[in-house]
């Protein structure tokens, strides 16, 4: 069992988004994802399913080019594609990616 202070844990520009993440195994790796006012995570295609949960903040977020809007206790689970996103105020959000898993 591992507890983390959300809150309190640091974040790494998108182009060291591999720092970010604070829990691997082979199932899912979680990481946190925090993004300024006027802050955008570029479009990536996704292989798996993604779970974001907002800490802080809002954020725009668009899966295979359909967008919502999540903001703070909020969660989406995206499905395999493309995604993005986008936040006008700044924003901290929990991204847990699931494996896929070969049958």
């Amino acid at each position: 069992m591992q507890i983390y202070d959300i809150k309190e844990m640091k974040s790494y520009p998108y182009a060291e988004r591999d720092k970010n993440i604070f829990y691997k195994c082979k199932e899912f790796k979680t990481r946190i994802i925090e993004l300024p006012s006027g802050g955008k995570m570029p479009s990536c295609e996704m292989a798996s399913y993604v779970i974001f949960y907002v800490i802080t903040g809002t954020a725009e977020v668009s899966v295979n080019y359909e967008k919502a809007a999540i903001k703070e206790g909020q969660c989406l689970i995206a499905e395999p594609g493309t995604l993005s996103m986008e936040t006008q105020g700044g924003v901290k959000i929990i991204g847990i990616q699931i494996e896929k898993v070969s049958g």
